[in-house]
């Protein structure tokens, strides 16, 4: 049987959005869990929040062994591990240059965490914080791994129904 390379590469695209969705559904699977687990007392948006802090210290501690400061372009680096670390978990993102050479935008056209979030009854607000922590609290690793003041802000979310999400990521002098 010959090979066909289309086929192969479409069972494999397949596979891995089929992985990138077991990852949210894992997510919200084990919020639920936590909640159930905690009782009527619980708020889902601590919990949440909680679980970003620990995926943005884990997300930081992947990007220090490639955060080179000795290269002009250490920010674009730092920007591109933010948009291959989101494009693995199923978002469209992309980044712009900012105002100066010290600002990169990070823009998320489409992410697929606000409709599964839905799917399993968070609310939208939750699902922007949430984000917005694991982003911050990535960046803050970074800060004190770099001594650096870096910071990151949202602009826009597309849970706030603002088309798309953009986040200004930047060294404050």
């Amino acid at each position: 049987m010959a090979f066909d390379a289309e086929r192969e590469i479409t069972s494999l695209w397949r596979a891995f959005h089929g992985t990138q969705d077991d990852g949210r559904r894992f997510f919200y699977l084990w919020r639920q869990t936590a909640l159930q687990l905690l009782g009527d007392e619980a708020d889902p948006m601590e919990v949440a929040l909680k679980a970003w802090e620990n995926i943005g210290i884990d997300t930081a501690k992947s990007y220090f062994p490639r955060t080179n400061l000795s290269k002009p372009n250490w920010l674009q680096a730092i920007a591109s591990n933010f948009v291959a670390t989101w494009m693995m978990r199923g978002a469209k993102i992309r980044m712009e240059k900012g105002a100066n050479d010290n600002e990169i935008l990070l823009i998320w056209d489409r992410c697929p965490f606000p409709t599964t979030a839905k799917q399993y009854g968070a609310s939208m607000e939750e699902d922007v914080q949430g984000c917005d922590k694991g982003l911050q609290t990535t960046v803050e690793q970074l800060a004190l791994f770099t001594n650096k003041k870096l910071k990151i802000e949202t602009l826009k979310a597309i849970p706030r129904g603002e088309g798309a999400c953009v986040r200004r990521l930047w060294v404050e002098e």
